[in-house]
């Protein structure tokens, strides 16, 4: 059983395959053993996909800052609410919890921990895998301009194959399962 942080944002999105993506990662989740730990927000994608797994029955860590849990937007209903200081507190909690990281469409803060997590990954601070859910081409975009920065010299390869990504959940676990048991 392994601790899958996710990484998702606070808003649906538009696109109703975004929250319907997040429903099924939590569900297969759950059928697969693993637990999640996430934000903590009971709004948006990541309220979709935290009741998902608690409803199947799983396991859910939440990180919260108390600021955000004094403005209302913790989900009390789960496994384990941690309540952290600050936002950098957040983020190394969540990192600290998890064994894999996981993506899914998002905005801001969604990118800024996917990149400080694949940065850790990247200076030998950790060597878990990190995986975009790529729904509907949502990370297109940026996976184009990341090759991108390895065409124009200023990524390694290696470095960008830390990051893999996959068009379902159920390819993206396949993936975090397989570079886990290895």
């Amino acid at each position: 059983m392994s601790r899958i942080c996710v990484y998702l944002g606070s808003r649906e999105g538009h696109d109703p395959a975004f929250r319907q993506a997040a429903r099924t990662l939590g569900h297969s989740l759950v059928e697969r053993g693993h637990t999640l730990v996430y934000g903590g927000a009971r709004i948006g994608l990541m309220g979709e996909l935290a009741n998902r797994v608690l409803e199947a029955g799983g396991e859910v860590t939440g990180v919260m800052p108390t600021h955000l849990v004094e403005r209302e937007q913790a989900h009390l209903g789960l496994t384990r609410l941690i309540r952290v200081t600050d936002m950098h507190e957040r983020k190394a909690s969540m990192a600290a919890h998890a064994d894999a990281f996981v993506a899914l469409p998002g905005g801001i803060g969604t990118f800024e921990e996917l990149f400080e997590v694949w940065t850790w990954g990247y200076l030998g601070l950790h060597d878990k895998p990190l995986a975009l859910l790529n729904i509907n081409d949502f990370y297109t975009p940026l996976l184009a301009f990341l090759d991108a920065t390895v065409t124009q010299g200023f990524m390694a390869t290696t470095t960008r194959d830390m990051l893999m990504d996959a068009e379902t959940p159920r390819t993206l676990l396949d993936a975090l399962e397989s570079h886990l048991r290895g």
